[in-house]
């Protein structure tokens, strides 16, 4: 996940990787002799949602394979269980890489049904470099101030700018990170999770995880298969397409859901008065884009803040009707206060962003190879650019960094297994910072695996969004631990229906000079894709 301004996720390819040969880092080998782990010490850290949070940290090794070496400390939270029955701890994790996981334990605990979330201790965690663990990483304060050069690089002086943008972040990392960034990588943090669970003293962990989350939870799996004991994936990163390829497959996938948000408006025509040709309409927000390359609304709005604004829209479809009413407002009023607004409240990077971003590329760069040779991305993406022009290019300076990290990748370990228990899979089919073919191309890489599929549905998060049958398919595995089973000729074992559409925005009635009503209280869907983010 927060807006990007919490974070913005790789995710699951339409484009195969290659890379699936199990690194040294993440071979099986005798492990070190661990350190003497602390009984957790979990003091009261309650917020007026969630009441009953508790919270603790945990010093882990910084290179777990020198246990006596340099600690860093992982932030945790915790919802203890209430029942008689205790299934023991469960794991949650929001994705990222950099989202942070301490508020999803509130969360996931007060959004299951009552009588199954009573029954585990919901065990949330911020992970290494992340929000209130320590170090937290901010490599470079500020990279995301508005107004930015237009994501589309116009001649050489635009590609100039944004590669010295680039280079300047990566080169802020290594200078401020250097004793640390060769161990912010996804194996590492799966073996936090492990010691998260020696810490807890269980013998094996319960595991949900959304997004980037469902790769660690994949890569923890592979790591550690006789651990796991329940493991719940939803909206799945292509494991095979680490992370290039991934981002590419984003490309083709967040165009063609800005599409659907195109039709939309257009057949809302008469609340948003700019037609009902989904074409003309698509137009009209390119248009909006090309003016405010030299008039940023607001001073800070430009294409590439316009490109943010949006971006949301196709991770959750419940933000289209605010967003359709700033460009509406744009077009047909020429005003750009709704326009500015929106993108404060959608598209604006915070002091959190600028962790999540610094742990994102971290991780990411991190974890695998990445093209080293500009000349590489520079083909790439203007090759995808004419097919898929929304954000191609704005994602392709977002991961640009990993072109000039200053430290070498790994190679993303094979998680295929036939090991672990089975494992529940939760996708919808038209999800584009994770498109389906991840979802897919887990199923069949863990065997006894089950995959459950949203029909038609387009939003990044899946359960604990306001989708009931997805919902009770994820309550009843964490309840007893069995998967559907599909008759072996279709690719999912479940399917549900898609929610309906979100409603447009009511016609602004004249004001009447007394006083409105409250802002009604978010819905589920708002609060689960405000933790989760806007993530690459």
């Amino acid at each position: 996940m927060t807006t990007r301004a919490g974070m913005l996720i790789a995710a699951g390819a339409l484009v195969a990787g290659t890379a699936t040969v199990l690194p040294a880092s993440a071979a099986p080998r005798p492990e070190p002799a661990p350190r003497p782990i602390a009984p957790l010490v979990w003091s009261g850290c309650a917020t007026q949602a969630y009441p009953k949070l508790q919270c603790a940290t945990l010093k882990v090794p910084l290179n777990h394979d020198d246990p006596a070496g340099r600690s860093i400390t992982l932030a945790l939270t915790r919802v203890p269980h209430t029942a008689k029955t205790f299934q023991g701890p469960l794991l949650v994790n929001p994705g990222g890489p950099g989202g942070s996981g301490r508020t999803m334990a509130g969360f996931v605990a007060a959004s299951l049904p009552a009588k199954v979330a009573a029954e585990y201790d919901v065990i949330g965690f911020d992970p290494r470099g992340v929000g209130r663990s320590e170090p937290a990483l901010n490599c470079r304060p500020g990279h995301f101030d508005p107004v930015r050069p237009d994501s589309v690089p116009l001649g050489a002086e635009g590609e100039r700018l944004g590669v010295e943008r680039a280079q300047a972040f990566a080169k802020a990392c290594g200078e401020k990170y250097a004793d640390v960034l060769p161990y912010i990588d996804t194996v590492s943090a799966a073996r936090d999770m492990d010691a998260i669970r020696a810490a807890l003293g269980a013998t094996q962990l319960n595991y949900l995880g959304y997004s980037y989350g469902t790769y660690l939870g994949a890569v923890y799996a592979r790591l550690h298969p006789e651990r796991v004991r329940r493991m719940a994936l939803d909206s799945v990163v292509n494991p095979q397409g680490v992370w290039y390829e991934d981002n590419i497959a984003q490309d083709y996938a967040f165009d063609t859901r800005h599409k659907d948000f195109m039709a939309w408006v257009a057949r809302q025509d008469d609340t948003y008065g700019l037609g009902a040709d989904p074409a003309a309409v698509e137009a009209a927000w390119y248009g909006m884009r090309d003016a405010l390359r030299t008039t940023p609304a607001g001073g800070k709005v430009g294409p590439g803040e316009l490109e943010d604004t949006y971006l949301p829209g196709g991770y959750y479809n419940g933000y289209w009707p605010k967003l359709a009413e700033a460009f509406s407002a744009y077009v047909n009023d020429k005003d750009a206060v709704p326009l500015t607004r929106a993108y404060e409240n959608y598209g604006a990077a915070d002091p959190a962003a600028d962790n999540s971003y610094s742990v994102y590329t971290s991780v990411q760069c991190r974890d695998a190879k990445w093209p080293r040779d500009w000349s590489t991305w520079r083909a790439d993406n203007w090759d995808v650019h004419a097919k898929a022009p929304f954000s191609t290019w704005n994602n392709a300076w977002y991961n640009a960094p990993c072109a000039f990290w200053p430290v070498d990748s790994l190679t993303p370990p094979d998680v295929s297994n036939d090991e672990v228990p089975p494992v529940l899979i939760l996708q919808a089919t038209d999800d584009a910072a994770t498109p389906y073919e991840g979802g897919v191309a887990l199923r069949r890489m863990v065997q006894g695996s089950s995959l459950v599929v949203e029909e038609g549905g387009g939003n990044h998060g899946v359960t604990l969004g306001g989708n009931d049958c997805m919902d009770e398919h994820l309550a009843s595995y964490l309840a007893t631990g069995v998967v559907p089973r599909g008759d072996g000729q279709a690719e999912a074992d479940a399917v549900c229906s898609a929610l309906p559409e979100p409603e447009p925005t009511p016609k602004a009635a004249k004001p009447t000079g007394k006083r409105t009503a409250v802002a009604p209280a978010a819905t589920g869907g708002e609060v689960l894709h405000a933790l989760l983010g806007h993530e690459r």
